[in-house]
């Protein structure tokens, strides 16, 4: 027999039983009330057939009644599945997968206001994907939020690919992708932190400009492993973290190890702060600040295995205007993954024009611990208060015709063949100026160093 009581209390119990459809009795996250459940919408986990018509129809539903959209545990097989502005899409971390059922990517969005992706696993199978795009694919998202998601299988383009996005890139899983693991062009205030970033056949996090301008991304605390370079290159490919005409970018706090080249690479690349990053077993340079760049602060930062160490050049394409300070550079070993036409590789620090290289600890280099300028390039450089372990030529300097000036005082070289050489390129042109014998090279101002 119903009475009103029981009657009440049946009502009330609905929106629980409601809610553990798809939560199995686990109370749904703050903000996910009323949220749409896929189920009503035909889609079901599991099944082998592409569901995109059916996702598509959950998505114009949400959008209408602005309500978040939570998908249950289990496969969901979509392609090409166009976003809404304002769309909350959310699953359980690991456990809601959304596989790639054609060629192109995933999920796609332009010019939104606001999106949030979270706890969504994007997974390409057979070496599905799109060259040049994303699984998720997103241009000019103002407040875009990705978090507690993953990318997995062998897609043959990038796993997240932003255009003019701007938002956070958080906590993420990224394995496999043959292109990039998350690569942002033309950002407009973005933060990629906490990520892990692996296996990837090209790069691991890029931040392009389409033309050389401020961007401002914050990059930190990510960690970034095992990055190949499928495409080759002499550093187009290959990297850790690859910052490409993108201005005031910050770079602190990642780890990153057993890239082809470089861990992080700053081309033209203006007021870039690199600090307190783990750069280990790189290929190639561990980092770099090159060409057409104004600015570059280098600091905290441990090298650790590596073809050359820091690289502060290319004052021939205008390259200038750093610091490197207080650095740990160690088992340089001068093997790089290709045939350099230049100075090769061997070297813990260089640089080259308006900078000063200050309180570094460089040991065990193949080559040169510190590499001074180039040919005729080089122009006010200081190198004053480093030590110096175990190479065969603590610093080389350049007294090729053309040169500016340096500075080079109160260094400490222990256990290297010589401590201070001048060269004309790559050919020697001095005796040991580590006693300050530089009547020759006007250019040159070296003191207070000591050999032991």
């Amino acid at each position: 027999m119903t009475t009103r009581r029981t009657l009440i209390f049946a009502l009330a119990g609905l929106p629980l039983a409601l809610a553990t459809r798809w939560t199995s009795a686990a109370a749904l996250p703050d903000g996910f009330r009323g949220a749409l459940d896929a189920g009503d919408f035909g889609i079901r986990s599991g099944t082998r057939s592409d569901q995109s018509k059916a996702f598509r129809a959950l998505l114009s539903e949400a959008v209408d009644r602005r309500l978040p959209v939570l998908l249950p545990p289990g496969d969901y097989r979509l392609s090409d599945i166009t976003l809404p502005d304002g769309l909350t899409l959310a699953g359980t971390p690991g456990a809601t997968r959304l596989v790639a059922a054609g060629a192109g990517p995933i999920l796609t969005a332009a010019n939104l206001a606001r999106l949030t992706l979270t706890g969504l696993t994007f997974d390409a199978e057979a070496l599905s994907g799109d060259l040049g795009r994303g699984l998720v694919d997103l241009d000019g998202i103002a407040r875009l939020t990705i978090e507690n998601c993953a990318v997995s299988g062998r897609t043959r383009g990038h796993g997240l690919h932003l255009k003019r996005c701007g938002g956070r890139i958080e906590e993420n899983d990224i394995a496999g992708p043959q292109g990039v693991g998350i690569f942002a062009v033309d950002s407009t205030g973005l933060s990629i932190t906490g990520n892990t970033v692996a296996d990837c056949g090209n790069g691991g996090i890029l931040v392009h400009r389409s033309d050389t301008g401020p961007d401002g991304t914050l990059v930190s605390g990510n960690r970034i492993a095992r990055i190949a370079s499928l495409g080759g290159g002499t550093g187009q490919n290959g990297n850790g973290i690859n910052i490409f005409r993108a201005g005031d970018v910050v770079v602190s706090g990642n780890h990153i190890s057993d890239c082809a080249l470089s861990a992080i690479r700053g081309n033209a690349a203006s007021n870039m702060l690199i600090s307190a990053n783990q750069c280990l077993r790189s290929g190639e340079t561990a980092i770099y600040a090159e060409f057409g760049f104004e600015g570059a602060v280098v600091t905290g930062n441990i090298v650790d295995t590596a073809a050359n160490g820091i690289a502060i050049v290319n004052f021939d394409s205008g390259g200038r205007l750093a610091t490197v300070g207080q650095n740990i550079v160690r088992n340089i070993h001068g093997t790089g993954p290709y045939v350099s036409d230049g100075a090769g590789f061997g070297y813990g620090i260089s640089a080259e024009a308006d900078t000063v290289v200050i309180g570094n600890v460089i040991e065990k280099v193949a080559r040169w611990a510190l590499m001074i300028g180039w040919g005729p390039y080089l122009r006010s450089v200081t190198v004053s208060g480093n030590i110096v372990r175990i190479a065969p030529l603590g610093c080389g300097v350049t007294v090729a015709d053309g040169a500016g000036t340096a500075l080079i005082t109160n260094n400490l070289f222990e256990n290297v063949e010589n401590a201070i050489l001048g060269y004309r390129w790559t050919e020697k042109a001095s005796a040991d100026l580590v006693d300050g014998a530089t009547d020759a090279f006007a250019h040159l101002t070296i003191a207070g160093n000591r050999r032991v």
